[in-house]
């Protein structure tokens, strides 16, 4: 297995997309390690389950009690529950929300999964834009004069976090200014300007703002895309047409994989790979100029003509008037002005929005990055030479999890498979420890990493990644829902550039055999806080959760 050293020396570091992350040497020596990008995502924040500790003292089970409660109040939805919207009290100014179901019996003749396909075009443009300098670097940095200079090879590949930062914060202003569908065409401007740019880069300042420009598009499509799903979506699949998202980014990772494959034929080909992502990005403003809005966002605006047609598409004309009249009900009923971003922070929703911050933080340290960093020796250990190969397989590991995971989503719940998760990870990372260090295991040492690796990328694809991702738009109040996904998000990216930046400085000072027995220990903390802090809303409209978790606080 190649040395910690002999990767120093090469002057590389790998840019891993762990649910929307990418790896970042640190100070000025910015390197890129060549291999495949790998994707968590993320991305994606759609739709999952989870409470929040009160001070009060209750825990995760009074508040299931609470969330059941509130769904005995409420009458069950059979096909668009998750579209009913909250309103003010009337009582006045308290905290206590009502949330209005919107009834509806029967087949629907409306469908939502052609207008979900094409929100997943930002999925897929996400996952690629990340992945698609690790096959270029080399060739793009011969082609631009730069081939000995890592620290502007560096910049390169961090250029797209920057970016992605600040579009994840300002995705979910433009979202609640908007509205969802016109901030998607808006998104796709900067994705295929910056794809454009980089294609057609002459200098490595035009190619430094191309690859801005795609990482603030990126950077939006994470906040958006989940937002968008969970709130056309009906709540019996509304978990797993959440995890589709991060189903692309993946998909989105490989695509970036196999378009590198003609570079050793043509050097040149770097150029046809950023250009092709103009294509997505030109389809995803034409897809958006005919999927309707969220009716939830047309009803908080009293666009309620437009969000009459916005029903009728996505559910059928046979629950238009009974919809319209539930939502017209409810936004009659709310008094609120839209919530500031000081507003996120304060009593009411602070506790709430914590849980986010708290898991993109688990999902962070976990070490989804260190993983992947090292995946090519680890593979090299057990006779696999080929960086492609190992490549692939990590890819494939994670593309099959997640789809695995978007499967039991609505079954076994968002809670189970984060604690499903987190516990093989944890497992995983101490095989892939003791692999590294004791003695008795040497002889399978190789072996046995690889399998930790594949287990490690399996367990993090079944929860750890998705779910995240997925229980941001589903906790959040929909008087905060946009800017808080932005806000989590917003730190999901700036939390993956510090580890980034400083993880082989810790790597060297304590060995990697140490830092994968750390990463073991904070999915055991992850676990215990999950238990603690999580509860499970499988099968309840987004009003439903609100109410039980508003009432709580």
């Amino acid at each position: 297995m190649r040395s910690i050293d002999g990767y120093k020396k090469k002057g590389l570091i790998k840019m891993q997309s762990s649910t929307y992350a990418a790896a970042v040497k640190g100070n000025v020596a910015f390197a890129f390690q060549r291999r495949t990008f790998f994707s968590n995502l993320h991305n994606r924040s759609a739709t999952t389950t989870t409470g929040i500790r009160f001070s009060t003292g209750s825990t995760s089970k009074a508040m299931g009690a609470k969330l059941a409660r509130a769904e005995n109040g409420i009458h069950s939805l059979s096909s668009v529950k998750a579209r009913s919207v909250r309103a003010q009290a009337s009582s006045g100014g308290g905290d206590e929300e009502e949330a209005i179901p919107l009834r509806s019996e029967g087949k629907s003749s409306g469908t939502v999964l052609p207008f979900v396909g094409v929100a997943c075009l930002g999925a897929i443009l996400f996952g690629y834009h990340l992945g698609v300098v690790n096959g270029a670097l080399e060739y793009l940095a011969k082609d631009l004069g730069i081939a000995d200079n890592a620290v502007l090879q560096g910049w390169i590949v961090s250029s797209l976090l920057a970016g992605a930062t600040v579009g994840s914060f300002t995705g979910g202003a433009l979202a609640d200014k908007f509205g969802r569908t016109r901030t998607f065409q808006l998104d796709a401007i900067p994705l295929a300007v910056g794809a454009f740019l980089c294609a057609t880069a002459q200098s490595v300042q035009t190619m430094i703002v191309g690859r801005l420009l795609a990482g603030i598009g990126i950077g939006i499509s994470s906040a958006i895309v989940p937002l968008y799903i969970s709130e056309i979506s009906p709540t019996e699949i509304r978990g797993a047409l959440g995890s589709v998202n991060q189903l692309f980014i993946c998909i989105g990772i490989l695509a970036a994989l196999i378009a590198g494959l003609p570079l050793a034929a043509n050097p040149l080909w770097w150029r046809t790979m950023f250009g092709v992502a103009v294509i997505p990005s030109v389809l995803l403003a034409i897809g958006m100029a005919f999927s309707p809005e969220s009716p939830r966002w047309l009803v908080q605006q009293g666009k309620l003509t437009q969000a009459e047609k916005a029903i009728k598409t996505l559910y059928g004309k046979e629950k238009v008037v009974e919809l319209v009249r539930d939502l017209s009900t409810s936004g009659q009923g709310t008094s609120e002005p839209e919530a500031g971003w000081f507003d996120l922070f304060s009593s009411r929703y602070w506790k709430v929005v914590s849980v986010g911050a708290a898991l993109f933080l688990f999902q962070q340290l976990a070490g989804i990055n260190a993983v992947v960093y090292y995946s090519t020796a680890v593979f090299r250990s057990a006779g696999i030479q080929s960086d492609v190969a190992a490549s692939a397989l990590v890819g494939a590991s994670n593309v099959f999890g997640t789809a695995v995971a978007s499967s039991l989503m609505d079954k076994m719940g968002r809670k189970s498979l984060l604690l499903t998760s987190f516990g093989g990870m944890a497992l995983s990372m101490l095989l892939l420890s003791l692999s590294f260090t004791w003695k008795a295991l040497a002889a399978y040492s190789g072996t046995l990493a690889v399998v930790g690796t594949v287990l490690y990328v399996l367990s993090f694809s079944l929860g750890a990644g998705p779910v995240p991702a997925l229980l941001l738009p589903e906790i959040f109040a929909s008087r905060i829902r946009a800017k808080a996904v932005a806000l989590s998000l917003g730190m999901h990216w700036i939390s993956n550039f510090v580890i980034g930046l400083y993880f082989l400085s810790v790597v060297t000072k304590f060995g990697i055999s140490s830092v994968y027995l750390g990463f073991a220990g904070v999915c055991v903390l992850a676990v215990m806080y999950i238990a603690g802090n999580v509860v499970e809303t499988k099968g309840r409209s987004l009003e439903e959760i609100e109410l039980a978790l508003t009432s709580g606080a």
